[in-house]
């Protein structure tokens, strides 16, 4: 399934839109991943630890609106959009979010 962020596609007709499809993904940080951001923040340098929980939510994200896309008949996702939330009583949750237009395309 073709994935893009553009509205359209080289090469290639739509033949039919399907509608707007989502996947949403909420993921909890634990006290050692909090931990280890500490040390980065103290120390400097990327917090390994919360990069690899975003990539993880996000790529989860992607798979289930693919899911969803296949399951209204669509071969392909254009105009998806990203969006990231930090929720929780003491900002624990990550809420990460992709949509675009399910299409089918020749």
């Amino acid at each position: 399934m073709i994935i893009t962020t553009t509205n359209v596609l080289e090469n290639k007709r739509i033949k039919e839109y399907r509608g707007i499809v989502f996947g949403e993904v909420i993921t909890g940080i634990n006290i050692v991943k909090d931990f280890m951001a500490g040390l980065s923040d103290i120390f400097g340098g990327r917090s390994k630890s919360y990069e690899n929980e975003l990539v993880k939510a996000r790529e989860e994200a992607l798979d289930e609106m693919k899911k969803r896309a296949k399951s209204i008949g669509a071969n392909a996702v254009i105009g998806v959009d990203f969006d990231y939330e930090v929720l929780g009583q003491n900002s624990s949750m990550m809420l990460v979010t992709v949509s675009g237009t399910a299409v089918v395309i020749e």
